[in-house]
């Protein structure tokens, strides 16, 4: 049993780490603070290589396994959220449903631009009255068969990537069934480019965190799109998008950990800077401990991620351990910001802090890509137990 990730990997983690110390950091509290999207910056993580890497060359990606896709996330996690949201919905969601599910023409068409970070795709699943019950899709798509098109008409909420100058595409699920059949409904999953006639982005929402983050709903008011740009089989769309979540869980599971990371490197620095009562105040047990609780929570999330992660590369089943890794590591990172902002005292109340930031921007990390209810669900579903 080996623990060490290769060196390449570690080499590539420095680069990320250098990349995202000098290039986000220093500015990250500004757009957070204005709520700006920092296209070019998303831009230059392009150049990098970060969205293309779990994807093939002759896409533009650099073929790279999924593990080294979760360390990218984790470095840029430390120290913006916002910017590691966007990372990870860019790869996990907009490019990843093309590439698993479209066709070679499809992949061809959009896949190139996704992968070099020249533009940025969004993934619609999530609906006003479909959340968690991602089944209750309300959403219609249906065929035209005088234009061969498909006429959609719906709304969906909380789409990341999905606005911004450089977001070319959102593949969304639809339904596609008769209105008047009975049964269980026929989701598929289509894909719409931007700017499509009846296609509306509607304003930015006002969020409690991941302010500089591109969040938007959408609606859909007879928009045509062509018959092809059905993705995947018809009635497959549903299916499809929960196995891609599944890729998406052990993704926010790595973010997590740069969160857990980050609190626990700042609360170790101010306690041994901060002074209180003529001495350091990590020589008071009480900081230390949380300190010592800090670390305990990042070495395990972080193996429960990178084992999640080891497991897809390698083609086994992963659905639990991803579960079990986006469970365990968002609600730890929720905890480890309250811990790092009460050791920073007053000061971890004060906006420019980054540990203030990171705890704003934290419980999102709980309900996005699955609740932890549902995740407990997985779990208990895993374990054999006949719960619904």
């Amino acid at each position: 049993m080996d623990f060490d990730l290769p060196s390449e990997t570690e080499q590539f983690r420095a680069v990320v780490r250098d990349f995202a110390e000098r290039e986000i950091a220093p500015h990250a509290e500004e757009w957070d603070r204005d709520h700006r999207f920092p296209t070019e910056v998303v831009i230059a993580m392009g150049e990098l290589g970060l969205f293309g890497l779990p994807f093939p060359e002759e896409f533009g990606g650099s073929g790279s396994d999924f593990l080294t896709l979760c360390v990218a996330i984790e470095e840029i996690a430390r120290v913006d959220q916002s910017l590691a949201i966007t990372l990870e919905a860019g790869v996990g969601l907009g490019a990843n449903p093309i590439f698993q599910f479209g066709t070679d023409e499809q992949r061809q068409r959009w896949l190139p631009d996704l992968c070099a970070g020249r533009a940025l795709g969004g993934f619609g699943l999530t609906e006003p009255d479909a959340g968690s019950d991602a089944g209750g899709t309300r959403t219609r798509a249906i065929l035209d068969p005088s234009t061969d098109e498909w006429v959609i008409n719906g709304e969906k909420a909380f789409i990341t990537n999905s606005g911004t100058d450089i977001t070319s595409v959102v593949t969304i699920t639809a339904r596609t069934d008769d209105p008047a059949a009975a049964g269980r409904p026929e989701i598929s999953a289509i894909v719409v480019p931007a700017g499509t006639a009846g296609f509306e982005v509607q304003p930015a929402y006002r969020k409690m965190g991941w302010h500089a983050s591109d969040t938007h709903g959408l609606a859909f008011t007879d928009c045509r799109v062509p018959a092809a740009n059905l993705l995947g089989e018809r009635g497959r769309g549903f299916a499809n998008f929960l196995s891609i979540l599944d890729d998406g869980r052990v993704a926010i599971a790595a973010l997590a950990v740069g969160v857990i990371q980050c609190c626990l490197d700042e609360s170790v620095r101010y306690a041994n800077e901060r002074n209180a009562f003529g001495r350091a105040i990590g020589t008071n047990q009480a900081v230390a401990f949380i300190c010592s609780d800090l670390a305990v929570m990042a070495e395990t999330a972080r193996t429960l991620t990178y084992r999640a992660a080891w497991l897809k590369d390698r083609g086994r089943p992963f659905k639990q351990e991803a579960a079990i890794a986006k469970l365990y590591a968002t609600e730890s990172a929720v905890s480890a910001t309250r811990m790092a902002t009460q050791v920073f005292g007053g000061y971890g109340f004060m906006d420019e802090t980054l540990v203030a930031r990171q705890y704003r921007d934290a419980k999102i990390l709980e309900i996005g890509e699955g609740t932890s209810e549902i995740q407990r669900l997985v779990i208990a579903r895993g374990l054999g137990l006949p719960v619904t």
